[in-house]
């Protein structure tokens, strides 16, 4: 079976570290699994992960900004995702469709039933089946994000932007959530990271029908 699980959050949330901490799980339960980002994920959308992020790009439109991650984005999906998924891998990406919908959208206020329409295009309409939602205040996790910047982490254009427009980028994730319950698992990011690694596992275990594939990471 393949699987295909989404990390969204806010900056500094800690996705990173449950990225990682699913990738090493999965490899020891013997899963073909691939991590991969947005903007990113393959030479095309690096290359835009590269113009979306430059400090000389200030001055970009919202929708400019849409449709760069969306052009990214189509690429990632018919390049790496979904032949990953089709020969029956996992895929864990570092956001998805959902961000363009909470940033441009909730953030920058951009139409949402257009962004809808767009990041459906661009997808070919593949959703995951599991999205982490790695929930924040948002005031910490600037803090956060701010400190592991100063420690050589990668800047962000967005990361200069008023606490205001994090906030609604955040109220945008929590109403997504809502929307989609079934498809969506919202975690406290102020918990250790182990307690958050064994919440997405049993979250996946779920979804894999008991199949023994991670039932003993799980539970260990």
């Amino acid at each position: 079976m393949s699987l295909f699980v989404v990390f969204e959050g806010p900056e500094g949330s800690g996705k990173t570290t449950q990225i990682h901490l699913l990738q090493e799980a999965l490899k020891e339960a013997g899963r073909e699994v691939l991590c991969t980002r947005e903007p990113g994920g393959t030479p095309i959308g690096e290359q835009i992960r590269t113009i979306l992020h430059a400090d000389e790009n200030t001055g970009m439109l919202p929708i400019t900004e849409a449709l760069l991650y969306s052009a990214a984005r189509a690429q990632h999906v018919g390049e790496v995702i979904r032949p990953t998924l089709d020969r029956g891998g996992f895929v864990v990406s570092d956001r998805y469709a959902y961000s363009t919908l909470a940033y441009q959208g909730d953030g920058h206020g951009l139409d949402r039933a257009m962004l809808q329409q767009l990041t459906a295009y661009a997808t070919d309409g593949l959703q995951p089946d599991l999205v982490v939602y790695l929930d924040l205040d948002v005031a910490e996790g600037l803090r956060r994000k701010r400190l592991a910047i100063g420690a050589g982490g990668e800047w962000n254009r967005m990361d200069q932007l008023a606490i205001e427009f994090h906030r609604a980028v955040r109220e945008g994730y929590v109403r997504m959530a809502g929307e989609d319950p079934e498809r969506w698992l919202v975690l406290d990011a102020d918990q250790p990271a182990e307690a958050l690694s064994r919440q997405v596992w049993a979250r996946i275990d779920r979804l894999c029908g008991r199949s023994g594939l991670v039932a003993a990471k799980g539970g260990s």
